[in-house]
């Protein structure tokens, strides 16, 4: 491959990972704790938060798509020798990051799947009491802490990789 289409293809994956983990990281230590001063109850700030959550979906799944498409393609020479998997250093960490990633698709899927779009539509429309309401904040809450901590870690992982550990 000539260095200027892998140039281009990491510069579109590093562009997705920004966009995925920056945004995940933005919302989790800068719009949830804002939000306490911009609205006084618990249903309206997960009114808020469903918005948010929604329009960042719009740009974030796809995101996520192209960072595997892209991350997929860059490993392909190394995943088509399954030996040099198991045999390099690089291998074994590309075979953990593949694993975090395999986790942090299923961590998403079910943060989705917490707020699927009957649940959404009780909270949206002052339907759901807050014992309920609170008792799904705090899951959203761990889903969404669990999916930050394994995108940088996998960010991490990406690192060592570009290294040539």
């Amino acid at each position: 491959m000539a260095a200027l289409e892998q140039a281009i293809i990491t510069w579109i994956h590093l562009v997705s990972a920004a966009i995925w983990v920056g945004g995940s990281l933005f919302i989790g230590i800068v719009f949830s704790p804002l939000l306490k001063t911009i609205a006084n109850s618990l249903e309206e700030r997960m009114q808020i938060m469903i918005r948010v959550g929604r329009r960042f979906n719009k740009i974030a799944v796809p995101s996520l798509i192209i960072l595997m498409a892209t991350g997929l393609y860059n490993s392909h020479v190394l995943l088509s020798k399954p030996d040099l998997l198991v045999a390099t250093s690089y291998g074994i960490f590309l075979i953990i990051k593949i694993i975090l990633v395999v986790a942090l698709i299923a961590i998403y899927a079910i943060h989705v799947r917490v707020i699927r779009k009957d649940i959404e539509e009780k909270i949206m429309s002052n339907q759901m009491p807050e014992y309920q309401i609170q008792k799904l904040r705090k899951k959203i809450i761990i889903l969404g802490e669990i999916t930050v901590v394994l995108s940088l870690a996998i960010l991490f992982l990406a690192s060592l990789l570009d290294a040539g550990v």
